[in-house]
């Protein structure tokens, strides 16, 4: 689900942080989360067409390399947006790469807006487990109930299969351990035997004593 999508179904929160992609970048929603209280950190696009108001000074040495005060330029952009945003220019030390961040948020240090919009890489990798490993390929239905409600069962699901996992002492994956419960759900097994490997191995069947006809 899209975090504009996202943004439509759930009410806002204020006070909160909502971590947006730049392709999602929206200033008429941007301002309504502005309006509304709540906080919002998202990258800008390139060649976007803004002045700079003013400048904070920096430590270069923290991959911060500014922190502006800005107004957007067009007729459009600028009704969309009418109000100053803040713009951070910031170096990432691994991948060497200079991102550039929006938010209306003015008091959080620098460092701060970058390590949310880092945080949301995680958010996204946790989502993509859930449609792998608990088979949430979709939403069964758009409200908010529904949505919560299902997300919930998939957390429930997967922190009962790690206690599961941890008490028995299982070597198997947590992928696994759903494979076998999902092809053995209907069974009458107690589920430590069920969630075990065999051990048994293969039964090697007794030697064929009758005797050969043609053997030539």
């Amino acid at each position: 689900m899209g975090d504009v999508k996202v943004l439509d179904i759930l009410p806002i929160e204020a006070g909160a942080f909502y971590v947006m992609d730049r392709g999602y970048l929206d200033f008429s929603r941007l301002f309504k989360l502005h309006q509304a209280g709540a906080f919002f950190v998202t990258r800008a696009k390139r060649g976007m067409n803004a002045h700079r108001v003013y400048s904070i000074k920096t430590d270069r040495s923290t991959g911060v390399i500014c922190d502006q005060s800005i107004r957007l330029n067009g007729f459009y952009v600028s009704r969309d947006y009418p109000e100053h945003l803040r713009r951070i220019r910031y170096k990432d030390p691994v991948s060497g790469k200079t991102l550039v961040f929006l938010t209306n948020n003015t008091t959080v240090p620098p460092l701060t807006i970058a390590a949310l919009y880092k945080s949301r890489w995680q958010v996204e990798l946790f989502f993509k487990w859930i449609k792998q490993h608990l088979r949430i390929k979709r939403f069964l239905g758009t409200s908010e109930n529904a949505v919560k409600t299902q997300i919930w069962c998939a957390v429930s699901t997967y922190v009962l299969i790690a206690i599961v996992k941890k008490d028995l002492h299982l070597n198997a994956s947590l992928y696994t351990l759903l494979q076998i419960l999902s092809v053995s759900i209907f069974e009458k097994t107690h589920i430590s035997c069920a969630l075990q490997p065999d051990t048994t191995g293969t039964i090697t069947p007794p030697p064929n004593n009758q005797m050969i006809l043609f053997d030539f």
